[in-house]
């Protein structure tokens, strides 16, 4: 198996950056783009279990756009083969004594007669700092 193919590791960095500015940006729109619109798609957050799409976009609707704003760190973007691939960081917010951390499951995936890169499995938890 190829592992960080050139071509494929720079656009899923680049879904990854797209990802990272619709969130503090609270651009709904262009975040539930980024996930797979399936009822197998996860996101575990610091305080929420959302199993489906549909929960995952009630989640986001519902969420304060205020205190958005982070710092990222520690990026680690992998690439297996063509279609697969994983993003963890670790992210710091303003005023904030923890450290987030994020992991995204990604697989290009064909929507709308399109291949793109959708998050099929995400995870966010906060540790001290």
């Amino acid at each position: 198996m190829d592992i960080n193919l050139p071509d494929v590791h720079a656009e899923l960095s680049a879904a990854f950056s797209r990802y990272e500015q619709a969130l503090v940006g609270n651009d709904v729109a262009a975040l539930d783009a980024l996930f797979w619109p399936s009822e197998f798609t996860v996101r575990y957050g610091v305080a929420e279990n959302l199993r489906g799409i549909e929960a995952i976009r009630a989640f986001r609707a519902a969420r304060a756009a205020t205190g958005l704003a982070r710092t990222l760190q520690h990026t680690v973007i992998t690439t297996f083969g063509q279609d697969f691939g994983t993003a963890m960081t670790e992210y710091l917010r303003p005023g904030q004594a923890r450290v987030g951390r994020q992991s995204q499951t990604w697989v290009r995936l064909p929507l709308d007669g399109r291949a793109g890169w959708r998050v099929v499995a995400a995870h966010v938890s906060l540790i001290a700092a």
